[in-house]
């Protein structure tokens, strides 16, 4: 997120929907990665299905983050349309410039993030 003004909030909109947009690409382009291994032994030998096992997991937990990911945007989004985009969801208090050029979709301020 280099270059993002944060202050800027149509163009932190644009970057999060844009963000959005190529998530919901990479999630779409990556399902037969995420559909069951076949487990017939006779076409795929046993370290071949552990290997596409493997795999499968690797692109359903990255499909998780994916998913967590545009759950944090779409919040974001909420928040710019609230008017409330750059304040903690916790305490209320503004979230630093640098901690929202690093992810424009966090939620929280630093301090919050660290917990009790």
């Amino acid at each position: 997120m280099v270059g993002l003004d944060v202050t800027d909030e149509s163009a932190v909109e644009a970057w999060l929907r844009q963000r959005r947009a190529d998530l919901l690409a990479h999630s779409d382009s990556s399902g037969d990665q995420r559909r069951p291994v076949e487990l017939d032994q006779t076409t795929v030998g046993r370290l071949s299905r552990m290997d596409a096992l493997q795999g499968q997991a690797m692109a359903q937990a990255l499909d998780r983050r994916r998913v967590e990911e545009i759950a944090r945007i779409d919040a974001a989004l909420g928040r710019l349309a609230d008017g409330e985009y750059g304040a903690c969801a916790s305490c209320g208090e503004d979230i630093s410039e640098g901690r929202l050029r690093l992810d424009p979709s966090i939620p929280t301020c630093l301090d919050c993030a660290q917990g009790p």
